[in-house]
């Protein structure tokens, strides 16, 4: 959604002062403020004042205002009328016109806004439009009809400025309160409220990026535990086709939640420029979390049997995650998540490269070493003729992890299926007369 609000001419003039023309110009100073929603001011710093001479075609050098939203300019030619043209972060560009040199103590106010700058034909059509009456009360010179004709189309253009900023301001107060009602909704566990009320803001702010964003992921974050709560249900039926019909439900809302995810990155992607660094910092984090609940959605169908088709898209979602995460433990359990994914949808091939990674940095991580047996062991079988080294190879993994994580009372119902499965391999292996042999250490490589 565009953040181009109306040009708000601005015509607060607090203090005009006169300095005797002895010299070729004098000094014109000010303050730029912000006017906010709640009716309070700031000062507004690093705006920028663009200065045009309206009475004749010509301009002069641009300023910017200091932390305390102050400028000031050295000296401006007497006998000129001027136009500044104001931008800045966060504020909608601002016209103020009809100055004249010796000018001090202006104040010019600003609105919230997208920080857009305006064009040097704006700002004249502008100035020419909403120049105020002369000092003396007389009226100012008659327009020419050319004149009349550009004081018009910029009243109009104003005019549907104005009225799709009260639709912009209208959507983005929508967008709030579905974003504070539906994080209630989350605490509260009614996914299905959540659900409804992040979908409403984003209908409402579309496509931009300091918004919808949010809002999608609130809506991930409600798909996903929706999601693993129709399938938890169904793990419960006895009835096979019962328990069929609720995981395919499942992961209906799963892939509803990673469609939302694939629209948030896109806005994220479109967007302009950060214009801070804290904007652009924040960003960053959002697009981090957004992968990370991504990662976990990939993980979930994989673990549950509810989806084994999505091993392409899950590898570039979680291979972009890994990249992104900062933290040393998100980011190693994001790589054995990536290896348990490959592995749980028969990309055995990839699934051993990742936990080959993962050993080579933490050469005794017990998940990646079962995992990474289970596959050698899949791809010799498979093989034709079967190939006995890479089932050996797979042995010796696994005899080692039974070894370094034994089974205890406190394992996760996953963790006792992954346990069973490598121990029914390995009695497999050995009843086939094949012996384990020391897992040779893997180091991580000097740069």
């Amino acid at each position: 959604m565009s953040r181009k609000f109306s040009l708000i001419i601005v015509g607060a003039l607090i203090f005009a002062g006169y300095v005797t023309s002895f010299g070729q110009t004098a000094p014109v100073n000010g303050t730029v403020e912000l006017k906010k929603a709640d009716g309070t001011r700031e000062p507004v710093a690093n705006a920028l004042i663009e200065v045009y001479r309206t009475d004749i075609k010509s301009g002069f050098p641009s300023a910017k205002t200091n932390k305390k939203g102050e400028f000031s300019f050295a000296g401006i030619p007497f006998g000129g009328k001027y136009a500044f043209a104001v931008s800045a972060p966060g504020c909608s560009p601002t016209i103020f016109p009809d100055v004249k040199a010796g000018q001090e103590r202006l104040v010019i106010t600003m609105s919230p806004g997208d920080g857009g700058k305006l064009s040097e034909d704006d700002v004249r059509k502008g100035a020419a439009a909403k120049a105020p009456v002369a000092g003396n009360g007389t009226a100012p010179p008659q327009q020419t009809a050319e004149e009349k004709k550009a004081a018009a189309e910029f009243e109009k253009k104003n005019a549907e400025i104005t009225e799709k900023n009260k639709k912009t301001q209208a959507g983005d107060e929508t967008a709030r309160k579905s974003n504070e009602e539906g994080n209630a909704a989350l605490k509260a566990e009614n996914w299905d409220l959540a659900i409804s009320k992040f979908t409403e803001g984003i209908a409402a702010v579309p496509d931009y990026v300091g918004s919808t964003p949010i809002l999608l992921n609130g809506k991930v974050v409600a798909l996903k535990a929706k999601a693993f709560r129709i399938y938890r249900e169904g793990a419960t039926q006895a009835d096979a086709d019962v328990r069929k019909n609720k995981y395919q439900e499942a992961n209906g809302f799963y892939d509803q939640a990673l469609a939302a995810f694939d629209d948030a990155i896109a806005v994220i992607k479109k967007a302009e420029a950060a214009s801070t660094p804290a904007e652009q910092k924040q960003r960053d984090t959002l697009t981090t979390d957004l992968y990370a609940a991504a990662t976990e959605i990939h993980r979930l169908k994989a673990v549950s049997g509810v989806d084994a088709t999505k091993s392409a898209d899950a590898d570039k979602v979680v291979t972009a995650y890994i990249a992104l995460e900062a933290d040393p433990v998100k980011k190693l359990n994001a790589q054995i998540a990536l290896g348990d994914i490959m592995r749980l949808t028969g990309n055995f091939p990839r699934a051993v490269e990742v936990y080959k990674a993962v050993l080579v940095g933490k050469p005794d991580q017990a998940e990646a070493m079962a995992g990474l047996g289970l596959c050698l062991f899949a791809q010799g079988a498979a093989a034709s003729p079967e190939d006995k080294e890479k089932e050996q190879e797979g042995l010796n993994y696994m005899q080692k992890y039974t070894e370094i994580a034994p089974v205890a009372a406190t394992d996760s119902q996953a963790v006792k299926e992954l346990k069973q499965s490598v121990k029914e391999t390995v009695d497999y292996l050995k009843s086939l007369k094949m012996a384990p042999q020391k897992v040779p250490t893997t180091t991580k490589k000097k740069p």
